[in-house]
């Protein structure tokens, strides 16, 4: 699992962090070549980006579940700084079974267009009548899919701070909507496009326009019961 650190200001190594996960196939290059780190950069924000590359073999193996924490957000959290854990599509989904698993070590989730598992899952939340009332059952630790959605069922006292963006017609939207119906409307940013980069881009300003602002949190009575 390769790393690529970029603090877009001089005083970004010991501000917040934001840790971002990409798609499948897609790596940091991608990142820097869509401009996240110039749109850091042009807001003059004191905030260090991480960008990670997980091996071929991560898309069927669970090693990365125990590399990332240990290699990248344990050393971040160790040196007292606030961490952001994100990532775009099946990158989405990897933040989010790792914040499942280690929700001590995240701050706050930024979520682009993420992938949140298979549809059958998915059908079972909408089936229940929505997120608050699913019941996941007893779940193995392997089950990902069911962790992550009961993970975005407890989301923890105080919630982590959170944005979930989305494209209106984005591929997974159907599943992605049935999250975003669950969360409070002040944490969500869908805007019109599909699954691609320039779509993401413009969420990613989105969510960097709301960090600068400080309004990326939520009030504790507003989360998913």
């Amino acid at each position: 699992m390769r790393t690529r650190h970029i603090a877009t200001l001089p005083s970004a190594g010991g501000s917040a962090c934001i840790v971002l996960l990409p798609g499948a196939y897609h790596g940091p290059e991608d990142f820097l070549r869509a401009g996240f780190d110039r749109a850091i950069a042009e807001r003059r924000l004191a905030l260090e980006l991480v960008l990670i590359a997980p091996e071929l073999r991560h898309l069927s193996d669970r090693d990365w579940l125990g590399e990332l924490p240990d290699r990248v957000l344990r050393p971040v959290r160790a040196a007292g700084r606030l961490l952001w854990l994100g990532g775009i599509s099946l990158g989405g989904f990897m933040a989010l079974r790792c914040a499942a698993q280690y929700p001590e070590l995240v701050d706050g989730l930024c979520l682009i267009a993420p992938y949140l598992g298979n549809r059958m899952v998915a059908a079972e939340v909408a089936a229940a009548g929505g997120l608050a009332s699913w019941q996941a059952g007893a779940l193995a630790p392997d089950d990902d899919e069911r962790v992550v959605w009961r993970y975005l069922q407890r989301l923890g006292t105080p919630p982590p701070a959170l944005y979930l963006g989305l494209g209106r017609e984005d591929r997974f939207a159907d599943t992605q909507g049935l999250l975003a119906r669950a969360l409070p409307a002040a944490v969500t940013g869908i805007l019109p496009g599909g699954h691609d980069w320039p779509v993401w881009r413009e969420l990613w300003d989105n969510f960097l326009d709301r960090f600068a602002a400080g309004q990326t949190g939520w009030e504790a009575a507003d989360r998913p019961a």
